[in-house]
């Protein structure tokens, strides 16, 4: 647990608390205790300590390492940067409290972990190793909420009314805290991976977001439901390759937006949403033998070499892109619910029951998604004290005694005291200009000096 000096450090000058600390490690008696060490300090700018259990304080210092169970702190005006093992490197902001609880890392290992306790103020974070290895592994514990790293580069801070007194003295407007993904995932079985335009790989959990040009991959016994933002969702079975070309959407302007998506290979069953019921051209369905034009409804569909479609709900227009030799056989096919069409390469046919490859994959409107969580937004007063989480990359799971947020790259959300988590409509000005150097600033000294500077009044003495 924190020490109970903690509180009271804004008020004793650095010299002070130097010599308390001083005094703390002459009078400790207690053996140095040698275990391997979890990290250490890189950068420090004023006064901070480690503390572990039963011994004295030592003075942060670059070089300085740290284990498991120890305390790093941070005084008023101070800030430190640290790194561990795995190459997670932290930056904690002034007034910080934090508990190294758990950490456990060899290189190669199936059971790494990392638990921290954040008792006051924030950090900065970029996760390392240990947080991309499993979905799992990595957590920031506060009194109001769990912090599930899924792989990341975040910031979480604890604010009392020292936020808002920051976000009064920036002039800039406040930005929108608009979803930038174009799905999230839920009710995941197996392994799926989502590929960027890059081929950049990451795992996706319940939760993970999914932007315009990836593909997501399904593993040989995975499954999961894909919810976009306009409503539509989509079951993806086993061994399934399926990219978001397009997807643009404003719940305010359904009619202007784009679904545009590719089954490259494996399973869907789909249900379209409020894009196709306000312009359904804008809605297609891509395949390595037909594109299917949408006209509001739900469909299955199967490809591998050739392609089978089936229709469970509403209309859709079957284009074939082969050349297959018989007159007529390239036309546009209507299919209405309960109708079939199997196309290859060489030719096509009409289905007259349901693909047996289906019958074990749930339909999408069968499977409870939570949009609240996923997507939404609501007003939060400016002064409102709990939790803080803003994402620059990745995903982050914020779960309280009742809730559970799920925040990808550019969102930030909220947990309260009473286990309520919201996603504000605005970012937070407090996190949005936050002039703490960031873990991987090539300069921290620098750029401290000069966010004061420019922060500083014009009339202040320097």
């Amino acid at each position: 647990m924190p020490l109970n000096l903690l509180p009271e450090q804004s008020r004793w000058s650095v010299g002070a608390l130097l010599h308390l600390l001083v005094l703390a490690t002459s009078f400790s008696g207690a053996a140095p205790v040698r275990a391997q060490a979890s990290g250490e300090v890189e950068f420090t700018r004023g006064v901070g300590y480690a503390q572990t259990p039963g011994q004295g304080a030592r003075i942060l210092g670059k070089g300085l390492t740290f284990k498991e169970g120890d305390t790093l702190s941070t005084a008023e005006g101070s800030t430190a940067i640290v790194r561990m093992q795995d190459g997670t490197r932290m930056t904690l902001r002034p007034g910080t409290d934090l508990v190294v609880q758990r950490y456990q890392y060899r290189e190669g290992a199936s059971d790494n972990s990392m638990v921290m306790q954040l008792f006051s103020g924030g950090l900065r974070a970029i996760t390392g190793l240990i947080a991309k290895g499993s979905p799992d592994a990595a957590k920031l514990q506060t009194k109001t909420a769990t912090i599930g790293i899924r792989g990341t580069d975040f910031d979480a801070r604890i604010c009392q009314r020292d936020c808002a007194g920051e976000a009064a003295k920036v002039s800039e407007a406040a930005r929108s805290n608009a979803v930038q993904a174009s799905a999230k995932l839920v009710a995941t079985q197996g392994e799926i991976m989502a590929v960027d335009g890059a081929g950049a790989r990451r795992r996706l959990v319940d939760g993970g977001s999914i932007y315009p040009g990836e593909t997501v991959e399904t593993g040989a016994a995975a499954r999961g439901v894909l919810a976009f933002r306009d409503d539509s969702r989509l079951t993806l079975g086993a061994a399934t390759r399926f990219r978001v070309d397009t997807f643009v959407f404003d719940e305010k302007n359904p009619s202007d937006g784009r679904f545009l998506v590719s089954l490259l290979r494996g399973s869907a069953r789909a249900l379209t949403g409020l894009i196709s019921k306000a312009n359904n051209r804008n809605v297609g369905f891509t395949t390595a033998t037909a594109t299917i034009g949408i006209r509001g409804t739900g469909l299955d569909i199967e490809c591998g070499d050739s392609c089978s479609f089936f229709t469970w709900l509403g209309t859709i227009e079957v284009t074939p892109t082969g050349s297959f030799g018989t007159a007529g056989q390239t036309a546009l096919q209507v299919l209405s619910a309960g109708q079939g069409l199997f196309v290859s390469s060489t030719g096509m046919r009409a289905l007259s029951a349901p693909i047996p490859a289906m019958e074990n994959l749930p339909r999408p409107d069968t499977v409870p998604v939570d949009s609240k969580q996923l997507f939404s937004s609501a007003a939060l007063p400016v002064d409102e004290q709990g939790l803080y989480v803003f994402v620059r990359d990745g995903h982050i799971e914020v779960t309280t005694s009742s809730e559970t947020l799920h925040l990808g790259k550019g969102e930030t959300g909220f947990a309260g005291d009473t286990g309520r988590t919201v996603r504000p409509l605005q970012i937070p000005l407090f996190l949005d200009f936050d002039r703490t150097p960031k873990p991987d600033s090539t300069n921290p000294m620098l750029q401290t000096v000069l966010n004061e500077t420019v922060s500083r009044p014009a009339n202040q003495c320097r």
